[in-house]
């Protein structure tokens, strides 16, 4: 379940805010495309997960959805704009307690984390139900992140202080990803395109995987050399790729959401 975070005992930052406009308006716009296909994915839980992304000239604040909506509800305009002691500097609402708390910490303790998206995704949440290495080398998909993962092993329950989410940034040193036992995963990016790219096809290797293992069969291990090689060739074009792939995950939101209100218009 979701639970609201304590108003913030610290002095609002809403009177002084210099921040790129433009800039500002944009990053909205990513992040509330990625929570919305996330949605159309199946990669949500309720109410209960978050994505955030820091503004590049104000590393101090940064953009969450709200506590008490949807991933399908969000808009671009309803993200709250943050400080780290949990003052809402802009927008209507407060972000939801563990949201806050995680995604403040890492972005104060990991400043390339520029944005940080944690789900519950199911399949990439099983193999962090089970014991020992989660992601296995088996499947192309897979290896793009060989090299990229932590794994937190330390379950403690719901993150509702600093010092959980402090402790899930350490977890994950220099990792793009960390699996977190017994609760999900977290995905960390220098650009909110680039943490988009890896959740997704995370999933997609962490589904594939798990049907894979389901057949009772043993899995085929790619071998250590060839796990590198693809590791590097992915690596080569991911930043362009992930850009283009939001990219296109925005015009098919602008179509499909543009065609219901061109029917709601009709009726």
């Amino acid at each position: 379940m979701a639970h609201p975070i304590a108003t913030p005992q610290t002095p609002s930052a809403r009177t002084n805010l210099p921040v790129d406009g433009d800039g500002l308006r944009r990053l909205r716009i990513d992040l509330a495309a990625c929570l919305r296909w996330a949605a159309r994915n199946g990669l949500e839980e309720g109410i209960c997960n978050h994505f955030s992304a820091v503004l590049p000239e104000r590393p101090d604040l940064f953009l969450v959805n709200p506590y008490g909506l949807a991933f399908a509800e969000v808009t671009a305009s309803s993200l709250l704009l943050c400080d780290f002691h949990g003052n809402v500097v802009e927008g209507d609402g407060l972000p939801e307690a563990t949201a806050f708390h995680i995604h403040a910490e890492l972005h104060r303790l990991k400043p390339n984390a520029r944005a940080a998206f944690h789900t519950h995704m199911p399949y990439a949440t099983a193999l962090a139900m089970l014991e020992g290495q989660p992601l296995l080398w088996a499947g192309q998909t897979a290896l793009r992140f060989y090299g990229r993962i932590a794994v937190d092993e330390d379950y403690n329950g719901l993150a509702l202080d600093a010092y959980e989410g402090q402790r899930i940034a350490e977890s994950a040193r220099d990792a793009d990803v960390v699996f977190l036992k017994n609760h999900g995963v977290m995905v960390l990016g220098e650009t909110i395109a680039e943490a988009w790219d890896d959740l997704y096809y995370l999933e997609r290797a962490a589904q594939a995987q798990v049907l894979a293992m389901s057949t009772g069969r043993t899995l085929k291990i790619v071998p250590e050399e060839i796990v590198q090689h693809v590791a590097a060739q992915e690596a080569a074009g991911r930043a362009e790729s992930a850009r283009l792939h939001l990219e296109s995950v925005k015009r098919v939101l602008a179509r499909d959401e543009g065609r219901v209100a061109n029917v709601r218009r009709a009726k």
